[in-house]
C-alpha cells in the first residue's frame, strides 16, 4: 500500500457537490483549497467559490460537523490560483458533468501538479478512461474516479473507479483512507455505466415506476411498502425521488438505457408516460415545490401534504394505507426474520414484495461479473449509497435463495445461471459465517471467500458464537479478546427496559470478575433513544409512587455503576443517543462518539427533568467549571438552557459545545467501521495505565441561592413575556433547583448522592403533576414514540 499523507486537498469546482466535498475534508482536519471560475464582473475574483461555500455552510442538513471548521477552507479561482495545487496531496475535480469540460480542466491541472499527486474526478457516470485521454503516464497512474454520494457528509458511500492505467497501490491507499479517515464505505467499481450503486438503485426505482402501473398502486401505498418495514429509509421511494429530483433520476435512467444496450432489462429504463408528463409540467420534487407529493394550505390555513394521483396527475389527500401483511410483519423487530413474512404475504402487499424481489434478484444476479466480480460489493454499495439495511443479496438470503429461485421459475423470471449452479452444488446462501469470519460465495471459483476487512476491525456479526459470554432476550455480552467485553442491546429504537438494565449491570458484574474493561456499543442503526417513559407514565397515572421511585433509583444506580466500577467503561455511541442514552454515556470513563452522534437530554419536552443522573452530572460539571471571579450566571444559564430547550447535538463535535462530552477526555471518530476496535483500545489503555475504581465524589460545588435567584428571575421573565407556559416555568425552576443544589445559603460542596436524591425527588414530583400527565397523554394519543 502506498505510504502517503493527505494534509492538503484541492477541490476544483464549488457547486453543490464540490463545496460539500470541501466541507467534509475540512471535517476531518485537512487544509482545503476550493477553486472555481472567476466571475465575469466584479472585483472579487473569488466570488463564485466564496458564495457557493457560504451557501453550503448555511444549508440544511449542515455539511460541517462544526461551523468553525470552515476556517480550514480557502477559496480561490482557476485563473489566479490553479498553480497552488502544486502544494496539494490530492486534487479532486468536481466540475460540471461534461466530458469536454472535465478534460479541459484536467489538462490545466497537469501543468501545475507535482508528480505523484493523487488526481481524481467526481463523476456519477462519465467513463473514467475517456476523461483521462491525452494525459501523461504519471497522471494516468495516479488518476481514478471518486464518486461521492450527496450529501457527502451523511451518505457513507464512496465509489472508487480505477482507469486502465491506475496504479493498484493508489486504489488500495484510497480504499483504506476513505474508510479509516473519511468514514466512508469504499467500494471499488468497474468502469461501467452508472458504476455500481446507481446501476442497481435506478433499476429498482424504474422497476417500481412500472410496477405501480401494473398493480394499480398509489404513491402512498408504495412508500408504505418500501420504507422502514423493508429496512429502507423513511423517505422510501417517491419521497426520495422528490428530494433527489425527478429530472436527475430521469437523466441517469436515460444514460443507462443509452449506454447499456445489452442490459437484459434495457426496456425497463424507458421513462413511463406519466413520469414524462411530470417532467414536462416541472413536477420535479422539492426543487420545484411539487412532485409525487406537494404541500398545500388546507382548511383553516393549515398545511397539508397531498399525494399525486398517478392516473390523473392531480393531487389528493393521503389515506394512510394498511396492509395485513405489513401489520403482522412489523411485530418482528429482526429485519432478517421479517423479510420472509413480507415475502409470504397473501394480500396485495405480499404480491408486491414477490414481484419486486424477483425482479431485483434476477437483475443483480446478472450484473455479476459485469459491474462487479464480488457480490458483497453490490450489497455494500446499496447499503451505503441508498440506505438499505440489507443489500440485494442479503435480502435474497433472508427470503430464502432456493425458495425465491423456485418462485421465480414459476413466474417465468430467469435468474443468473451461476445462482442455479450454486444451489445445485449444495450451497444454500450467498453468505455464511465460519470460524469468526463472514464468507461470501464467489461465482468464479464456485467457492466461498472471506469478505475483506481492514486490519484490526471488529465486526460483531463476524464473531463466533463462542464469543458470547452472557445474553438475555435484549442484551448480548461479547468477549472481544485481550480482556475486554462489549455489551449491546437490540430493542425497538434500542430503548432501555428492565432486560436492558439487567444486562448492563450483568456486563459490569462479569467484567469485574476477571476482565480488564467494558465497551458499551450497539450495532444497530442507532445507539439508544433512551428509556421508554410510557411505563413511567402508567405508574404515574396509577399513583404507584414506590414503584416509580424504585425504577428511577435502579436506573440511577446503573448509570453510576458505569462511573464507579472497578474496570474502565468506554461508551461508543452513534446516531441517536437521547435521554437515558446520553446519561449512560456521560457516566462512562471515556466516550468514543461517532462523528454522526446526536446527543441530547430531551426529558423537558415530556414535562420532567433528566432522572438517570443527567441533571446531577450537569450540576457536577458546572461546579468543576466555576473559577474565582467567573461570571457564574452565564455558565449556569448555559447548562440550564441546554436541558430546558432539549438541545440535541447535530454532530459528535457539537456535543462538546453542549456539555455532553468532555474536552480532553472524550473523543470523536469519523469511521463507524473502526469505532468498536478503537473503543476497545481505549478501554485497554485505561486499564494498562493503572485504572483505579473512582470513588463517589463529595466535593461538588453548587451555587445554592446565589444561582437560584438567576433561575427564578429568568423563568419568571420568560413566562411574563409569553415565551413559556406556566408549567414550563415550574419545570425550569425545578431543574434550576437541582442544578444549584437546592436553596443552600451559599456556595457549598455536596456529594453526588445528595444531588442524585435531589434529582430523583424532583423527577417524581414532576411526574405527579397534572400538566405533565396531560402532556404525556397527549403524546401517547398522537402516536408519537415516547423516549426519555
Amino acid at each position: 500500500m502506498s505510504k502517503r499523507n493527505i494534509r492538503k486537498v484541492a477541490v476544483l469546482g464549488s457547486g453543490v457537490m464540490g463545496s460539500r466535498i470541501a466541507c467534509h475534508f475540512a471535517n476531518i482536519g485537512a487544509e482545503v483549497l476550493l477553486l472555481d471560475i472567476p466571475p465575469k464582473e466584479g472585483k472579487n475574483r473569488n466570488a463564485v467559490a466564496k458564495e457557493h461555500l457560504a451557501a453550503a455552510i448555511k444549508s440544511n442538513p449542515a455539511p460541517l460537523y462544526d461551523k468553525h471548521f470552515a476556517t480550514r477552507i480557502t477559496t480561490g479561482n482557476f485563473d489566479d490560483d490553479l498553480p497552488r495545487i502544486k502544494d496539494c496531496d490530492w486534487v479532486i475535480e468536481v466540475v460540471v458533468e461534461r466530458l469536454d469540460i472535465k478534460q479541459q480542466v484536467l489538462a490545466n491541472v497537469e501543468k501545475h501538479r507535482k508528480p505523484g499527486t493523487l488526481i481524481t474526478t467526481n463523476t456519477s457516470g462519465i467513463p473514467i478512461h475517456a476523461i483521462a485521454e491525452g494525459r501523461s503516464e504519471d497522471f494516468r497512474k495516479h488518476f481514478l474516479g471518486t464518486h461521492f454520494f450527496n450529501p457527502p457528509r451523511y451518505l457513507p458511500l464512496l465509489e472508487l473507479i480505477p482507469g486502465p492505467d491506475t496504479d493498484p497501490a493508489v486504489v488500495a491507499f484510497l480504499e483504506e483512507y476513505g474508510q479509516r479517515v473519511l468514514g466512508k464505505t469504499t467500494v471499488v467499481c468497474k468502469d461501467t455505466p452508472a458504476f455500481t450503486a446507481n446501476r442497481v438503485g435506478v433499476y429498482g426505482i424504474m422497476a417500481l415506476l412500472h410496477l405501480v402501473q401494473e398493480m394499480g398502486l398509489t404513491v402512498e401505498e408504495v412508500d408504505r411498502l418500501t420504507g422502514p418495514v423493508l429496512g429502507r429509509p423513511k423517505s422510501a421511494t417517491f419521497r426520495t425521488s422528490d428530494v433527489v429530483g425527478l429530472d436527475t433520476m430521469v437523466h441517469v435512467a436515460n444514460g443507462i438505457k443509452a449506454n447499456c444496450p445489452n442490459d437484459e432489462q434495457n426496456a425497463l429504463f424507458a421513462i413511463p408516460d406519466y413520469v414524462e408528463q411530470m417532467v414536462e409540467r416541472q413536477m420535479l420534487g422539492s426543487k420545484t415545490g411539487k412532485g409525487f407529493y406537494v404541500k398545500e394550505k388546507g382548511k383553516g390555513g393549515k398545511s397539508e401534504i397531498l399525494q399525486l394521483d398517478l392516473k390523473t396527475l392531480e393531487y389528493k389527500p393521503q389515506v394512510k394505507p394498511k396492509f395485513a401483511t405489513v401489520e403482522a410483519a412489523r411485530k418482528e423487530t429482526d429485519l432478517r426474520k421479517r423479510i420472509p413474512l413480507l415475502y409470504a404475504g397473501t394480500d396485495k402487499a405480499g404480491e408486491f414484495y414477490r414481484k419486486s424481489f424477483h425482479g431485483l434478484f434476477a437483475y443483480v444476479g446478472q450484473r455479476i461479473p459485469e459491474i462487479s466480480d464480488a457480490l458483497y460489493k453490490i450489497d455494500d454499495a446499496m447499503r451505503a449509497g441508498f440506505g438499505w439495511e440489507l443489500g440485494p443479496f442479503e435480502l435474497w438470503d433472508a427470503a430464502g435463495v432456493e425458495t425465491a429461485l423456485n418462485a421465480m421459475k414459476a413466474a417465468n423470471i430467469t435468474a443468473a445461471k451461476w445462482v442455479e449452479e450454486m444451489i445445485a452444488a449444495g450451497h444454500s446462501s450467498f453468505y455464511k459465517n465460519e470460524g469468526g469470519k463472514r464468507l461470501y460465495y464467489d461465482p468464479a471459483s464456485k467457492a466461498y471467500k472471506p469478505v475483506p476487512r481492514a486490519e484490526g476491525l471488529i465486526v460483531l456479526a463476524d464473531l463466533p458464537d463462542s464469543s458470547v459470554v452472557w445474553k438475555n432476550k435484549a442484551v448480548t455480552v461479547h468477549d472481544l479478546g485481550d480482556g475486554i467485553l462489549q455489551v449491546g442491546w437490540s430493542t425497538k429504537m434500542n430503548t432501555f427496559g428492565a432486560e436492558v438494565i439487567q444486562g448492563l449491570n450483568k456486563a459490569v458484574d462479569i467484567a469485574e470478575e476477571g476482565y480488564k474493561g467494558l465497551v458499551v456499543y450497539n450495532d444497530g442503526p442507532l445507539f439508544s433513544a433512551g428509556a421508554d417513559v410510557g411505563m413511567i407514565f402508567m405508574m404515574a397515572v396509577e399513583q404507584e409512587y414506590e414503584d416509580l421511585d424504585m425504577a428511577v433509583r435502579t436506573f440511577q444506580r446503573t448509570t453510576m455503576r458505569m462511573r464507579h466500577s472497578s474496570i474502565p467503561v468506554v461508551a461508543a455511541p452513534h446516531q441517536l443517543c437521547l435521554g437515558g442514552g446520553t446519561e449512560l454515556c456521560m457516566h462512562a470513563d471515556k466516550v468514543v462518539a461517532h462523528a454522526e452522534t446526536y446527543m441530547g437530554l430531551v426529558e423537558f419536552g415530556v414535562g420532567v427533568i433528566p432522572g438517570g443522573g443527567g441533571t446531577k452530572e450537569f450540576a457536577t460539571r458546572l461546579g468543576d467549571e466555576l473559577q474565582e471571579g467567573d461570571i457564574r450566571s452565564n455558565r449556569l444559564r448555559h447548562r440550564l438552557l441546554t436541558i430546558a430547550q432539549a438541545k440535541v447535538s447535530t454532530s459528535g463535535h457539537e456535543a462538546f459545545e453542549l456539555g455532553y462530552l468532555r474536552p480532553g477526555q472524550d473523543e470523536v471518530i469519523v469511521s463507524r467501521a473502526h469505532q468498536l476496535a478503537y473503543a476497545k483500545q481505549c478501554a485497554l489503555a485505561l486499564w494498562n495505565k493503572g485504572y483505579t475504581q473512582p470513588q463517589m465524589r463529595k466535593d461538588v460545588k453548587v451555587l445554592g441561592l446565589d444561582g437560584l435567584g438567576v433561575v427564578y428571575s429568568g423563568a419568571s421573565n420568560m413566562h411574563s413575556g409569553n415565551y413559556i407556559s406556566e408549567h414550563d416555568q415550574l419545570i425550569s425552576e425545578k431543574l434550576g433547583y437541582v442544578l444549584c443544589g437546592g436553596d443552600l445559603s451559599e456556595i457549598t460542596e455536596v456529594s453526588e448522592q445528595y444531588l442524585l436524591d435531589l434529582e430523583r425527588k424532583t423527577f417524581l414530583e414532576l411526574c405527579m403533576q397534572r400538566k405533565t400527565l396531560e402532556r404525556l397523554q397527549s403524546i401517547i394519543t398522537s402516536g408519537k414514540v415516547l423516549r426519555n
